[in-house]
């Protein structure tokens, strides 16, 4: 059995130490493991306990698990200045799966321009056709049921879909009238009807698979798909409650500029252990925490090593630098009565939420359900009359800021790139996604009332962010600072999403399905209460990357396209902080596609392809 006890690997030597057992870093050891001759360890900083937890289990639950301590760090960002001085709060999972424990089951693959942009960035490899190939290996694509096709013509073919992969990935079934209502509005509002999201065309609207198994309707995350399967390999070693502290290094040979990773120290009960690094040490520990861990082994910028008193190992200024996070905000709209929808509203019912759980004990009923219909469009599709205006400002900013040498290294071809995508009308700038229920802090529901909740999200933002380490203590969050809205563009594209929310009243089916729009509600009424609106009730989306970069070093990069640290021998990285710019997309499947690859990677070197 993998789980083994602290007392049987401190001291001991693994091949491979795998830092985070969350999504890519179960992935990176399953498929590391399949090789019997070398040994893997996965050190998670989270408890054992949510394996098998009814709550993680049972699709339609999601919602539960955000901001409960038990399955959730409950990170937190620092003020921000530019959203009236609010505070946001970063969920991410905690335990064995990491945030495919308690994510919201999407699986959206981005636009290929977003993945081909990565590589342009100096990134070689990294384009579309190669993250296709990693995507398929990790799912298999379910079809939808006979059941689902008399409730809803889904168009899907099986063209993309992974065919034999860990995980199971299908369309949820049980809120189609959501769909029936959304769908042909979005169509008739002049978007294209995608049948077939997976191909690398998201730029329209169409119905999004969830990470539900159609065999058992459970949730199929990294834990179950990736780590349960494989229990049997005595080469294959997890401890859990087991907080990273150190990545211990030294010169890889006296006089080097290079530093190998010799150990990784761990706390467990309040007691430091250490391992030792046979062959490499991979850190998985997410964007929130993989740069933490580096600027706790001496890896960063000297001014925040210096503040939390620890010594430099290697210059890497990039480190916790070029933070991207999608944001979103929700708006509430009752739907008319004259329609029965069965939304999430009616598990707030304890007697129905209790029927509920006997019909998924039968492979039926509500709780299969997950979020099914999203719309990906261009910033034009909204006719917001000033777009050109407000790019050619974006370009004379970008300009000026380069000339003037305010852009941090490499930002600028970032900058361009995001810039020339705003004119494309392929490139999906905005994304509606549709929640077949009440989606809201504020919004106090009425039981005899019926909601959909249109979330519009902001894919490509122009704020960039940091991930500092705030103490030496492992066990104290990082500071957060999202810079949420230092780009105004930023704050207006949402502002011009809404808009277009509110368009849709005078479009058909959605003009008669619904009563009202609850949230803002008909007291926000100016671009500036819209504003206002958005800063007090945005909310992250838990798809932060970029905080390790891969990028050229001397453009603040963090690591190689090899996922290798610069200044290191054997240290990679390999999870969403290595996403230099960000992609129009939930992140739950590019995270699996960054473990199959650096296993890839990892296998082509020790057998020299």
């Amino acid at each position: 059995m993998p789980f083994v006890k602290v007392e049987e690997v401190a001291q001991k030597a693994f091949d491979y130490v795998i830092i985070g057992g969350g999504t890519a870093g179960l992935t990176a050891a399953a498929r590391l493991s399949e090789d019997q001759s070398i040994t893997v360890l996965v050190l998670e900083a989270g408890p054992v306990e949510n394996l098998g937890d009814p709550k993680v289990d049972i699709p339609a639950q999601f919602g539960q698990m955000l901001g409960n301590p038990q399955y959730d760090w409950v990170f937190m960002t620092a003020k921000q200045k530019h959203a009236n001085n609010n505070q946001f709060l970063w969920g991410r999972g905690k335990g064995l799966g990491g945030s495919s424990l308690i994510n919201f089951l999407g699986w959206v693959k981005p636009p290929a321009a977003d993945i081909d942009a990565i590589e342009k960035l100096g990134n070689p490899g990294w384009n579309w056709a190669d993250y296709q190939k990693y995507s398929q290996r990790s799912e298999t694509a379910h079809l939808p049921a006979q059941e689902q096709m008399e409730k809803y013509s889904h168009t899907y073919t099986a063209e993309f879909g992974g065919k034999s992969g860990p995980v199971q990935t299908s369309i949820p079934p049980h809120v189609h009238s959501i769909d029936k209502l959304f769908q042909p509005t979005m169509v008739n509002v002049g978007l294209k009807k995608i049948d077939d999201p997976y191909g690398g065309d998201i730029t329209g609207t169409w119905i999004t698979s969830s990470t539900v198994d159609p065999k058992t309707w459970t949730r199929s995350y990294a834990a179950n798909a990736y780590l349960l399967p494989n229990l049997h390999r005595p080469n294959l070693s997890v401890v859990t409650s087991a907080l990273v502290s150190r990545i211990n290094l030294k010169e890889a040979r006296k006089g080097s500029d290079l530093q190998v990773a010799t150990s990784v120290d761990f706390l467990n009960g309040g007691i430091t252990h250490t391992v030792l690094v046979g062959k490499e040490a991979i850190l998985c520990a997410g964007a929130i925490k993989s740069p933490q861990i580096l600027e706790l082994s001496g890896i960063g910028q000297p001014e925040i090593l210096s503040k939390i008193g620890v010594d430099l190992v290697i210059d890497l200024p990039g480190v916790g630098e070029n933070v991207q996070e999608h944001t979103v905000v929700s708006m509430p709209h009752e739907l008319a009565p004259n329609a029965v929808h069965e939304t999430f509203d009616l598990l707030r019912d304890p007697a129905y939420f209790l029927k509920a759980k006997e019909l998924h004990a039968q492979g039926k009923g509500m709780l299969r359900s997950g979020v099914s219909s999203a719309a990906y469009f261009p910033l034009s599709a909204t006719k917001w009359a000033e777009l050109e205006s407000w790019i050619e400002r974006l370009e004379a900013d970008v300009s000026a800021r380069q000339e003037n040498g305010q852009l941090a290294p490499g930002l600028e071809e970032q900058f361009r790139i995001q810039i020339d995508a705003l004119r494309d009308d392929t490139i999906p700038d905005c994304e509606i996604l549709c929640f077949p229920g009440l989606n809201s802090r504020r919004v106090i529901p009425e039981p005899s009332k019926s909601y959909v909740s249109p979330m519009v999200l902001l894919n490509h933002p122009f704020s960039r962010g940091t991930i500092h380490a705030e103490s030496k203590d492992p066990a104290a969050p990082p500071l957060i600072d999202p810079h949420y809205f230092e780009s105004d563009f930023d704050l207006e594209i949402l502002v011009q999403q809404m808009k277009f929310v509110r368009s849709l009243k005078d479009i058909e089916p959605w003009k008669s399905g619904v009563l009202c729009e609850v949230a803002p509600g008909v007291d926000c009424t100016s671009d500036e209460d819209l504003r206002d609106f958005v800063k007090n009730n945005l909310s992250s989306s838990w798809h932060t990357i970029g905080s390790c970069s891969m990028l050229p070093r001397e453009k603040r990069g963090v690591v190689d396209p090899q996922l290798k640290v610069y200044g290191t021998t054997n240290l990679r990285i390999a999870d969403l902080s290595i996403i230099p710019l960000h992609i129009a997309a939930h992140t739950q499947a590019t995270a699996y596609v960054i473990g199959e690859k650096v296993a890839d990677i990892i296998k082509r070197r020790r057998h020299n392809l």
